[in-house]
């Protein structure tokens, strides 16, 4: 399971967004997960199948932390026991449990980890811990590999062409102009720093381990900062989830300007990205690059190194 992305932990979405009494169905690595909030309110995901005849659990019903099979009508809690099943009272439940997933709110997010047996727990970006920080999130479905879009997310030289009419603008000038670009390794990940004839840029990249990029773009005196999630979902498919951290402008009802902005950004890029053949990152040898494709280069040796050809099993 989780093919080619597996054990590893990965944000889904924003925990204001897994609201109680409901459902919600996503596709991670190419399984079917459905969270809900159990009777304590904490998050819980179960494959998203039922073990008696394999239907999607996502289209029963949850009542008080607990997920009803619209087929049979079984019963399962958030750690996947079986609390019931109709016109068997001498069913032997133990043995007929879901398959749990581990899930983690941390952060103000919901994650999720792609695997059975986490030695390890989220980390965090330590925007998500300063005062006043509020999230907005949004998702995008992209026809790309998740690994394109990755790169995508850690690429700066294509700015002042993909986004010449965005945040790419104020670029357009200095493309003629030598940039260089470091890979410093951290613990979350690495930090790509970016200078242009020698001149630091004023804004900040991370690269977050294994799918997601924060972007630093802190206005005198606030904080703006972009973190992009690259979701694989079935083959060939991504969610880019971009959520939104600011400690201005904080009222919910200024987010759809934000994410009017953010649409637009990313929607510059989604044509683009759906087009690159093959569709998911080849080996470095397969394509041709420059000095400052560095950073991606990084990714795609991470990648190989140590996420393509992961699998798990319950």
């Amino acid at each position: 399971m989780f093919e080619d992305f597996a054990n590893l932990w990965t944000i889904v979405g924003i925990a204001a967004d897994l609201k109680p009494r409901k459902l919600h169905p996503i596709v991670v690595g190419g399984e079917r997960i459905v969270m809900f909030r159990g009777a304590d309110n904490q998050p819980a995901a179960l494959i998203d199948r039922c073990p008696h005849r394999g239907v999607a659990l996502s289209l029963g019903t949850l009542c008080d932390g607990i997920v009803e099979c619209p087929f049979h009508g079984w019963r399962f809690d958030g750690s996947g026991a079986n609390r019931g099943v109709p016109w068997n009272p001498d069913a032997k439940l133990d043995q007929l449990h879901a398959q749990p997933v581990p899930i983690r709110e941390v952060g103000g997010l919901i994650w999720i980890y792609t695997g059975f047996a986490p030695e390890s727990e989220p980390v965090p970006s330590e925007t998500l811990s300063l005062p006043g920080i509020v999230l907005s999130a949004q998702a995008f479905p992209w026809a790309a590999h998740w690994t394109r879009a990755m790169e995508n997310m850690l690429d700066t030289p294509h700015l002042p062409f993909v986004h010449k009419a965005t945040i790419g603008r104020g670029m357009r000038t200095l493309r003629h102009q030598r940039m260089d670009l470091t890979w410093s390794v951290e613990e979350y990940g690495a930090r790509i720093g970016n200078h242009v004839e020698g001149k630091e840029s004023k804004g900040r990249l991370d690269y977050r381990y294994p799918n997601a990029m924060e972007l630093f773009i802190d206005p005198p005196g606030r904080i703006f900062r972009m973190l992009a999630i690259c979701l694989p979902q079935q083959s060939g498919h991504t969610s880019l989830i971009i959520v939104t951290m600011r400690n201005f402008a904080r009222w919910s009802l200024l987010d759809p300007l934000f994410r009017f902005s953010t649409r637009k950004i990313a929607g510059e890029d989604q044509q683009i990205l759906e087009s690159s053949s093959p569709a998911e990152i080849p080996p470095a040898s397969k394509e041709k690059s420059v000095r400052t494709d560095m950073p991606t280069l990084a990714f795609r040796k991470i990648y190989f190194d140590q996420i393509k050809g992961s699998s798990a099993t319950p």
